[in-house]
């Protein structure tokens, strides 16, 4: 049968209005990094260009020498500044740093990631192939809701998350700010995008 990870892992699952805290295990992604506004930056775009060719390119691999199918994990990314009012009161996306990523089962190999960019490469699929890595990431802790709605109504939503719950549980924050994108922003309007809002603690 096919694995789809956003129903069958707990680190997918949150629930709009609600806060919750979770342990996120060690998992496994596809990682590209960068900087600026991720609207405007051609290297975001060439960072998106690069992660899916080979993220389905492990798919058919799994699917056709391991018999083992499932769906390609939403598109996530990791976002930090020196600053992190950019990402509320400041509201700044010229300052942001990211690491765009995609979730890899952890039965794939090393070798079948290389083979997967290498597959890419000869198709010219992907202008930043040699930027992309396999890397794992262990959060650990984590604090997360479901935003609905477009991204820059992010804001009042995170403002509450860092400033009110956070602290208001006894913890502190600690890694980087962490989005899932579980919607199409090509075909699901603003209004209705489902983002996955994460942010790492600790006990205070």
């Amino acid at each position: 049968m096919k694995v789809d990870f956003k129903k069958s892992h707990d680190a997918y699952r949150a629930r709009a209005g609600e806060f919750r805290v979770v342990e996120v295990p060690r998992m496994r992604h596809l990682m590209i990094d960068g900087r600026g506004d991720p609207n405007t930056s051609q290297k975001y775009a060439d960072a998106l260009a690069s992660l899916y060719p080979v993220a389905y390119g492990l798919k058919f691999t799994s699917r056709r020498e391991l018999d083992r199918d499932y769906v390609v994990p939403p598109l996530e990314a990791l976002w930090w500044a020196a600053d992190m009012t950019s990402f509320t009161s400041a509201r700044d996306k010229s300052q942001w740093c990211w690491t765009a990523m995609i979730m890899t089962p952890d039965w794939l190999t090393e070798q079948m990631f290389a083979d997967a960019v290498s597959a890419a490469a000869a198709k010219q699929r992907g202008v930043r192939l040699e930027d992309v890595r396999l890397e794992s990431l262990e959060e650990g802790l984590c604090v997360q809701t479901l935003h609905v709605g477009s991204y820059d109504d992010e804001v009042d939503v995170l403002a509450e998350m860092h400033g009110q719950f956070v602290p208001g549980a006894g913890l502190r924050m600690t890694g980087k700010h962490h989005e899932i994108y579980l919607s199409d922003a090509r075909r699901v309007e603003p209004s209705r995008l489902r983002t996955i809002l994460r942010q790492p603690v600790e006990r205070a």
